[in-house]
């Protein structure tokens, strides 16, 4: 089991000029960031294999660097329809009390500073099981990016609700 990878090459945050960095990713056509400061990697999940009993999101394991990384379906862990095919798909690599995981995204985008005062609380409408894992959102011209809250995605998963 193999994977294609690279490292994002920018710093975590700006305290300076409060500016925070985020690695855009999409999922179902939606734009997403993680703080750049939890991602390792981005890389092409290669021969999965399946964890016989596991939770409907998990999508297998495989070998990253002889590294076992568990890899996580963001379209089933946010309720959205499963893609067709795998061609094309990338995972972003994190970490997790101790444990790696690659959460399965349909697309990488860039790498946005933000001031850190434009992130804004859940609007009252976001869709419940997006609303648990999002640590806010930014607005952005014309797009809301949702920020991904990596201890809310892979806490409340594992049932872990004090993550």
């Amino acid at each position: 089991m193999t994977a294609n990878s690279h490292t994002p090459g920018a710093a975590a945050n700006d305290s300076h000029s409060g500016q925070i960095q985020y690695v855009t990713v999409f999922i179902g056509g939606q734009l997403f960031g993680l703080p750049i400061h939890k991602v390792h990697d981005v890389f092409v999940p290669e021969s999965m294999t399946r964890v016989p009993l596991s939770a409907p999101e998990v999508a297998g394991v495989l070998n990253l660097r002889g590294r076992i990384v568990t890899a996580i379906n963001m379209r089933r862990r946010l309720g959205l329809p499963q893609r067709e095919g795998n061609h094309g798909i990338m995972a972003v690599g994190i970490e997790y009390r101790g444990e790696s995981y690659g959460l399965i995204i349909d697309e990488v985008g860039e790498v946005l500073n933000l001031d850190a005062s434009g992130r804004e609380a859940n609007p009252a409408n976001l869709d419940a099981r997006w609303a648990e894992i999002s640590g806010g959102v930014h607005r952005l011209s014309g797009q809301l990016m949702v920020i991904l809250d990596v201890e809310r995605v892979l806490g409340r998963m594992q049932g872990d609700m004090a993550a």
